[in-house]
């Protein structure tokens, strides 16, 4: 006898709205993704998500050439509870960030914070665009709750306002713990370096923190940006919520 198909299909095109939904509301769109790329029309279905109240089932309740409207008619699933990790990260040169933001999105980190470090090379961070990579990865990963962006801040101010009950996981070019072995339940915080590294200063200063613990990513140097994504798999796998699926 053959399978039920899943409904609604994982095909279904996905999209965050910033507005609360609920069955019954109508939101309107521009017409350009569903409509002219990928050519939907009255009675389509999609799934929406608005980072208040989960996941939505919509169809198409109007279409025009410039905008659509969309018809909310079913609940599937609440927000998600993801995992209290945060990961802090020097801002590194754009197409490279954006990357990062895309993939620790989809990886489950619930907050984002770059750093300003005294060998930080850029200076600037468009929190618009990243937001919108983060957006672009949730609807692809089927994330329900966006991960939050936050503005830079200063590593010295990071430390003097450090919440005593979080945890700080930093790579260190001068050895630590593998992360798999010390990371434990609970909030916690992931520091990646710029691409030159902490100064001696400031290696002194994360260290004298209460709640700093250095720990290693393996015997091989790894670029910014691809030490940050290690350390979030490698916590998620430990102890997040990688750690507590079960096999089929």
């Amino acid at each position: 006898m053959p399978a039920t198909p899943a409904w609604p299909p994982a095909s279904l095109p996905r999209l965050f709205v910033d507005e609360p939904l609920a069955v019954g509301a109508r939101v309107t769109i521009d017409a350009n993704y569903l409509g002219a790329v990928l050519r939907l029309g009255l009675g389509d279905k999609v799934k929406l998500f608005d980072d208040r109240t989960g996941e939505w089932l919509a169809e198409i309740a109007e279409a025009g050439r410039k905008k659509i409207v969309l018809a909310v008619n079913e609940h599937l699933r609440e927000r998600e509870t993801v995992p209290d990790l945060w990961l802090l990260f020097a801002p590194i040169k754009r197409g490279r960030i954006d990357w990062l933001v895309e993939k620790a999105t989809e990886l489950g980190a619930d907050r984002l914070q770059s750093v300003v470090t005294r060998r930080t090379v850029v200076d600037r961070l468009n929190l618009g665009r990243l937001r919108a990579h983060a957006i672009e990865a949730a609807e692809q990963c089927g994330r329900t709750a966006l991960p939050k962006l936050a503005e830079p801040v200063k590593l010295a101010n990071l430390l003097g306002d450090w919440p005593a009950e979080r945890a700080l996981f930093f790579a260190d070019e001068g050895g630590g713990a593998p992360l798999a072995r010390v990371a434990a339940p609970g909030p916690a915080a992931i520091l990646i370096g710029p691409e030159g590294g902490f100064t001696d200063e400031e290696r002194a200063a994360i260290r004298a923190l209460p709640e700093a613990r250095a720990i290693s990513l393996g015997p091989r140097i790894l670029r910014a940006d691809t030490a940050a994504l290690a350390a979030v798999a490698l916590w998620m796998a430990a102890v997040g919520d990688w750690a507590g699926e079960k096999e089929e």
